[in-house]
């Protein structure tokens, strides 16, 4: 496995936030920047991260994965730090993040890969394309195709940032993590809504269309390998009984799980449980 170069030294494990935890690799392909962040040390571990998201979606289970795993996390294209791919198209922003991939890894390193909602079908669209993907799991995944059960309606957040009023941001904010992403309202604590708001205002990837359009069933037919398809059991994403039946359908290693208690943003929500299931399928 290549050795890493990185831009700030890694901090010791500590009660540090995992912003001041990780490395942090820069990457460039064709004057476009993609930022990967990396933590702990063992077989490469990719995680990414949902659409109007950051790295940082997966901020309560990067410790756990990383006391087994090198857990590597981009801002994936148009996300966070990272520069927008060149066209609008999830062929160009999986092209974009596999050249920075392979940059950080080499391109003949095995991988494991873990894909959360616009992830997960970003996921399988890079595992169909790249290969040498060892195991993938993928939470709550866009583009099944099927049915979602959708809680009320979004607010729009950008007229309240327009008008500058912060109050008015966290209140939309809070109100569109209880609709889509969280199923507790317990759940929507000061950090969730601060990684959804930074991420929601620094998005410039729209993910929605591609997501309803399906696809992921078709780039799964490419890859063979073990496969984990889990959701929380109040994802409004999608019916998770029937997803899982028709996403799993004709695959010879396919196992599904449904995280009792869990909305859309799963491995937030039901950290423990879900860190637990990663940890246990991943080290099979």
């Amino acid at each position: 496995m290549p050795v890493f170069t990185s831009h700030t030294k890694a901090s010791p494990r500590s009660q540090m936030p995992i912003e001041l935890q990780v490395r942090t690799h820069s990457t460039t392909h064709r004057g476009r920047q993609v930022v990967w962040r990396e933590l702990g040390s063992g077989p490469p571990l990719v995680l990414l991260h949902g659409g109007h998201g950051s790295w940082l979606h997966w901020a309560r289970n990067i410790e756990a994965l990383a006391a087994r795993f090198t857990v590597l996390l981009p801002d994936m294209p148009g996300y966070g730090d990272s520069d927008a791919p060149a066209e609008p198209t999830l062929a160009s922003l999986v092209g974009l993040l596999q050249a920075t991939l392979d940059q950080v890894l080499g391109v003949t390193t095995p991988i494991g890969l873990v894909g959360f909602s616009f992830g997960g079908l970003v996921a399988a669209t890079l595992a169909a394309q790249r290969g040498r993907i060892q195991r993938m799991a993928l939470l709550g995944p866009g583009g099944h195709g099927g049915p979602r059960r959708p809680a009320g309606a979004l607010v729009s957040w950008r007229a309240a940032k327009e008008s500058g009023d912060d109050e008015a941001l966290a209140q939309v904010m809070r109100h569109n993590l209880g609709l889509h992403m969280l199923h507790a309202p317990a759940s929507i604590d000061t950090q969730a809504l601060r990684i959804h708001t930074d991420a929601c205002l620094s998005t410039r990837f729209y993910s929605k269309a591609i997501s309803h359009a399906g696809g992921l069933a078709a780039a799964l037919k490419l890859y063979p390998g073990p496969l984990l398809l889990s959701w929380g059991e109040h994802d409004v994403t999608a019916v998770p009984d029937q997803a899982a039946l028709a996403l799993r359908k004709g695959r010879a290693d396919c196992t599904t799980h449904i995280v009792p208690g869990g909305g859309h943003w799963v491995q937030y929500e039901r950290a423990a449980a879900v860190n637990e299931m990663l940890l246990e399928w991943l080290c099979r």
